[in-house]
Order: C-alpha cells, then structure tokens, then sequence
C-alpha cells in the first residue's frame, strides 16, 4: 500500500481530495497513518485536532460523515463481527500453515471486504498502542461529531445496516456454537454432548427466539436466554477442566478456546442490538476490538503463544495435581516426606560414588556427559519407582499448586493470607525434604568412604579428587550460577512429566494396553491391567525423570560444544560429594560446616529457580497473577511472628 505522509497543513487539502474522488478507504487508510506516524501520545492531539477542524468547518463535517455512512451501507458487516479475533475453525495446524503462507505470499485484499479493510487500515502490530492511548472521551467526540453531521436519512440506513447485519451475526454465531456438540473431540471429554437438550443446542435455540423479537421490536425475557449463557460457559469450563483429567492436544486447546470466544463474541453483540438503538459506547468497544484482532491476524508468534498458553494450562494443571502430595500439613505427612527423602539420600550417595567411578574411566566428554546423564535419569527413575524422593523434584509441583490457588480464589487479604499459609506449609515441606536428602546422603557416602579405607587401607579420593569437589561448592567460583542452571532443568523437567502425562491421558493409554494384541497374547488380564494402570499413571513422572537426569549429564557436553564454562550443581549430589571428601582427606569440623552451608546455599537456589520459573509459567497459563507479594510477604511475617516454629517443624499448626 502507497505510503501517505500527512500533517496539519496538508491534511484538509488530502481530506478535500478523497471526498471528491468519493474514496472514503483512502481517506481512513490516510488518516490512521497519520495517527500511527508518531508516538502514541501525539496521537491523542492529532484526532482533537482533526475533530475541532470537522467543528470549526460543518460543511467538511457533513461531506466526511456521508461519505463514509454510505461507503458502509455498502458493506457486509456480518463476516468482521463473525470472524475477526476468533480462532479459525480449521484447527491450530491449519492456521499456522495458512499464517505462514500469508507472511510468504500475502493474499489479495478487497477494499469491499471489511475484514479485509481492517487488515490494511490496522497493518502494524503495534497499532494498539495508540488506539488506546487516544481516550474514550475522544474517540466518542470524534464519533458524537461525524454523526451529528451526517442527515437523519443516511443515519437511518447506517443503523438500520449495521442492525440487519448484526442480527445476521448473532444468528450464525448460535449455529456454530450448536454445531460443536458434533466435535469428536468434545463428545470424548463429555458424552453429555450427545443429549438433544445440551447447553449449546438449547442456547441456539433461545437466541433464535430473541432473533425473532428484536426483528418484530417486541419485548422479549431473556432471564432463560440468560441461564443457557450461564451453562454453556460452565460446559466450556468443565470440557476444559476434564481435558486436564482426560488430555488435551494443541486441537482440543485450541477448539476449545474458539468456542469460548464465540460465547463472548455472541454475548457481546446481542447486548449491543438488545435495544432499538445502537449505542456508540460500544460499537467504539468493538471497533477497538476488532482493530487490535486485526493488528494480530497473521501473527505467527501470537497464535503460537495463545495456543501454547491455552495447552500448558492443561500441563501445568498435571504439574498442579502431582505438587498437592508434596505439601505436608501434619506431623504424619511431615515425617513421611523425611523418611521418604532419607531412602532418596541413600541412592543418591550411591549415584554420586557412580559418577566419580565414571570420571575415571570414561575420557571422552560427549561419552562422558551421555554416560553422566543415564546414571542421573536411571538413578532419578529407580527413586520415584521406590516412591523414594530427590527435594528439588518438588518445587516445580508445588508452584503449579501456588498457581491453582490464586486463580481459585478473588484477591483480598483473607486470600493474601491463604497464599501465604500455603507459602509455609511448602517451604517446611521442602525444608524437610531437602534434610533427608542432604543427611542421609553426606551421611551414607562418609560411611562408605570410611567403610573403604578400614577395608583396602587407603582412601576413597585422592587429594586432587578432594579438592575439586570442595571447590565445585564454592559461590566465589560460579557455584550457584550452576545451581541455577539446574534449577531450570528441575523446571523443565517438570513441564515434561506434565506434558507426558496430559499425553497419556490424552491417548487414554490405560484402556490402549489393556487391549493391546500383543500384550493379550502373552499376559492374562489382570497382570495387563496393572501393567496399564501404572504406565498411565506414572509414565510422566518416569520420563520426566529420565529427561532430567540426561539435562544435568549433557549440561557440561553443550558447554564443551560452545566453548562455555557450563556445569551443574545440584543440592543432593553436592552433599554427598562433600561426605566422600570430607572423610578421605579427614578434613575438620570447620570444612564441614562450612561446606554444609554452602551445600545449603546450593539447594535454595535450585529451589528458587525451579519455584520461579514454574510459578511464572502456571499463572501465565491461566491468565492469572499475583496482585501484590508486598501484603503476601505481610501475612506470611505474621505466620512467622506467630507462630515462628511452623515454618520448619511440624507444630503450632492449628494456631
């Protein structure tokens, strides 16, 4: 499109010119590149500018407002109001391909197609900024100015076109809405569906009834009409809350939210045509809103983080329902946890002597970093199958927990304080759990190492092998930069075991193995069903495990690759590094300590970064955030204040 430079001096002879060769496209296309020239702010100034000069000269008033009134009586309204800012009904594959082929090969666009005119006219991504830095005020003066201009004749047909094609609108809309009763996709999550009387079908049903008032302008009670709205967002609420439980796929996502949108987009145009008269307060609310739909049409990264959103939600919410068993709120819960991260630190020590014996043997560091990676991922899995637990496997749970709570509950300070109860019952759980870990492993690696110098007469690691792992824990050499760096794989990790096993259910792997012909053939049916049972179950938490053992083995291979000092920390292996040191070189209690703390230093950054990262995901998830820490951190100091020994030990939890 030809580029139009406009300024306060040129603009009348341009508006003039467009009104003459009866081309109102132009004239918008003109004028929203005059607005979109400079910075939001001066966009404000500009449209008070043009308005007063549409005051100070009626006649130029009159001439604009006709033109444009009959240019959009020649319109079809109904495909903007039905489509633009909806998801397409050809899936998230097919949109993407389609939005790749346009940035490639864009498609005509037909200035007698509003959708079309929308794309032009709001061309640039960041056309949003300054349609909403002008104000309501000011855009409803500029619109109060073109329509006092215009004859009542031309007014009459503008309303009565922008009726009839809204009307239209709200009728196909209904029928789309009916039509998705039909998805396979939504009969799986609900076989509710297939009932004549569903939510969706009975709603059509009612906005045909409305459709048939408004056409005969006689008065209709919607309190019915009202009460389908309702059922049919709590049915688009449950398929989404059962696609958590039974999978979910980018498709299902993304059919899912269109249907959501659709309900919006119906309620907000029958509100708008409910009366005789179309208010101007929200025909500016949807013009807005189809500018910025518009502005984002073919944008390939936002329909890629929209769909991504929408299918992590489901993820998370996996993520969310694991995190609820790592909360302790009693003293059985409380020391079920220790002992449970107890039996993980006696692995732990094991896997740790395995990866020095590694070191030894293996030279090459691809091999090695492969070889590393295995002996984490197995010793990881070995530990969940004994319903052991490794303490930085839990952050990533317990924050998706975090986020399920926030969204649960409206803001205030009763909920500020239900947050940050939630707050300490996870850290005296994680607190717990990394005890048993740090313990149990310091202690069973000293005990072998003092185990192996009684038994061969000599130490377990020799001076040089001592030093490194003293110096591996030390902040003042990158340390917890590392422990950050393995903190984002216990984040990541926790988005894979979410998103395998929302797989799992997705694929309904339970019934799938239970009459797989193979397994049929050799096992009876009931070792197939406990076989089934717990890879549906736990296939997530396995692979997650799997996943993030082989990221804490290739962490120092990538590093190799591209020439970066990149390694990994973690608190468990760290503590039992420190036990086989401490006794083969038979350092003194001051070393202990101090390696104790640094070890200690080492677990809260795994934890804080795996927290963070996975809170951050969840609540953007589920569109939701945290409207103050300030009157969080409030509430949980008068926990503390309280009740001080909550935080670390089971007691004063009823006060």
């Amino acid at each position: 499109m030809p580029k139009i430079n406009l300024n306060e001096t040129t603009l009348l002879p341009f508006v003039s010119r467009q009104i003459e060769q009866n081309d109102a496209f132009t004239l918008l296309n003109g004028l929203c590149q005059w607005l979109r020239a400079d910075k939001p702010e001066q966009a404000v100034e500009k449209l008070e500018f043009f308005t007063d000069l549409l005051k100070q000269q009626p006649e130029l008033a009159q001439a604009v407002a006709t033109l444009i009134c009959r240019w959009l009586c020649q319109l079809r309204l109904y495909p903007i109001l039905v489509s633009s800012g909806i998801l397409g009904r050809q899936g998230f594959g097919r949109e993407m391909r389609n939005r790749l082929y346009e940035k490639l090969n864009p498609s005509f666009k037909d200035v007698n197609d509003l959708r079309d005119v929308f794309i032009l006219l709001f061309c640039d991504r960041h056309d949003v900024e300054w349609i909403n830095a002008i104000s309501t005020k000011s855009w409803l003066n500029f619109l109060n100015t073109l329509d006092h201009s215009v004859s009542e004749q031309d007014r009459a047909w503008l309303y009565e076109h922008i009726r009839h094609e809204g009307l239209f609108a709200i009728k196909m809309l209904s029928i789309w809405i009916a039509a998705e009763d039909l998805e396979p996709e939504l009969i799986r999550l609900d076989r509710t569906l297939l009932d004549a009387d569903s939510p969706f079908v009975a709603l059509q049903k009612e906005v045909f009834l409305w459709l048939a008032a408004r056409r005969q302008n006689q008065y209709y009670d919607d309190s019915h009409l009202q009460v389908m709205f309702n059922q049919s967002r709590e049915l688009v609420d449950r398929l989404q809350k059962k696609g958590s439980i039974a999978g979910s796929s980018l498709g299902v996502a993304h059919l899912l939210e269109r249907l959501s949108q659709t309900l919006d987009r119906l309620a907000m145009l029958m509100e708008l045509f409910s009366t005789n008269r179309v208010a101007r307060l929200r025909v500016l609310q949807i013009t807005k809103m189809l500018a910025e739909a518009a502005a984002k049409q073919h944008s390939i990264s936002d329909l890629w983080k929209q769909s991504v959103k929408m299918l992590s939600r489901s993820i998370t919410q996996h993520t969310s329902d694991h995190g609820e068993h790592y909360i302790t709120r009693d003293k059985k819960e409380y020391f079920s946890m220790f002992y449970s991260a107890a039996g993980g630190g006696v692995l732990i020590a094991l896997m740790a002597l395995f990866k020095v014996y590694l070191g030894g043997m293996i030279d090459d560091k691809v091999w090695k970093g492969i070889a590393e990676g295995l002996n984490y991922g197995i010793g990881f899995t070995v530990i969940f199958m004994l319903h052991f637990t490794v303490a930085t496997k839990q952050p990533a749970m317990t924050a998706a927990r975090f986020a399920e709570a926030v969204e649960r509950n409206p803001q205030g300070s009763a909920v500020n304080m239900k947050l940050a109860q939630l707050l300490v019952d996870v850290l005296r759980s994680q607190s717990i759990a990394v005890l048993g870990n740090v313990i149990v492993s310091m202690s069973v690696a000293a005990l072998i190492a003092y185990g192996y110098a009684e038994h061969t007469g000599k130490a377990l690691l020799d001076s040089e092998m001592v030093q490194y792992q003293l110096s591996s824990i030390d902040p003042t050499k990158g340390t917890l930069w590392f422990a950050a760096i393995a903190g984002l794989w216990l984040f990541c990790s926790g988005i894979i075991s979410g998103y395998f096993d929302n797989r799992s259910n997705y694929l309904n792997t339970r019934m799938r193995l239970r009459q797989h012909p193979w397994l049929k053939a050799i096992f009876p049916l009931s070792v197939r069903e406990k076989f089934a049972d717990y890879v549906h179950d736990n296939i997530g938490s396995i692979i997650g495990n799997l996943g993030f053992g082989m990221l804490l083995g290739i962490t120092g291979v990538i590093g190799y690759w591209l020439g970066l000092p990149l390694d990994i920390r973690h608190v468990a292996f760290s503590s039992a590094n420190v036990g086989y040191a401490v006794v083969s070189e038979s350092l003194g209690w001051q070393v202990l300590l101090q390696s104790i703390c640094f070890v200690l230093m080492i677990g809260a950054v795994n934890l804080i970064v795996s927290f963070s990262l996975t809170l951050w995901i969840a609540l953007r998830s589920r569109n939701t955030e945290i409207d103050s820490w300030r009157e969080i951190l409030k509430c949980l100091w008068e926990i503390i204040r309280k009740r001080p020994l909550s935080l670390f030990l089971p007691v004063q939890l009823n006060k």
